[in-house]
């Protein structure tokens, strides 16, 4: 191997190391906890066997955490699948411009990932997707997962992997992400966001 391979292999692994002075941030100091979460199959009727956790306010029931800018804003009217209760009645509005952030949740770094419902205001609507994370000194990091095309008929996106450079800053190698949602070209609407936490268990 090659003295420049080497270096780039061990430049690669410091930036995956966690020095011994890694802090914790805003994002790791609120998290909900891998132990407490409850695992279900909402989008087994979409042949997607999985396990996945409600996020926290996730079904927009209540605020819950949720970070809301531009317009954006809880509204009356489910998703139709009712996946979460036959009783929920309320789902997140976020205009053109507008965004989202959520609260923070505990995941595994083995390969989780996301989905949840939308729907839009017309097909040239879009929504971008992005995981936040904290790097090793406890500083939010955000990296886009993806995006939602148009649709105006509501339906559960296709899963979004998270990002695999998240680091293990929780114990048995967890680690704390929240999701920011940011429209353009038209409005969306939002309901049921679940995590498939640590999809290797």
């Amino acid at each position: 191997m090659t003295a420049r391979k080497l270096l780039a292999l061990a430049t690669a692994a410091a930036a995956l190391a966690i020095p011994a002075s890694a802090s914790a941030g805003p994002l790791v100091a609120t998290a909900t906890g891998c132990a407490d979460q409850s695992l279900g199959q909402p989008f087994r009727p979409w042949a997607d066997l999985a396990s996945y956790t409600l996020h926290p306010g996730g079904d927009f029931e209540r605020r819950a955490g949720w970070t809301l800018a531009g317009g954006a804003s809880i509204v009356d009217g489910n998703e139709p699948a009712f996946v979460g209760s036959a009783t929920d009645s309320h789902s997140l509005a976020i205009p053109s411009g507008g965004g989202a952030t959520s609260p923070s949740l505990c995941v595994g770094i083995e390969h989780p990932d996301m989905r949840f419902f939308a729907t839009a205001s017309n097909p040239t609507a879009t929504l971008g997707v992005e995981v936040l994370f904290e790097d090793s000194m406890g500083n939010v990091r955000s990296a886009s997962i993806g995006v939602v095309a148009g649709s105006t008929r509501w339906a559960p996106t296709a899963p979004f992997p998270l990002a695999v450079n998240l680091l293990p800053l929780l114990p048995d190698s967890r680690t704390a992400v929240a999701f920011r949602f940011s429209a353009s070209g038209g409005s969306f609407r939002i309901d049921d966001v679940y995590v498939d936490p640590y999809r290797s268990r």
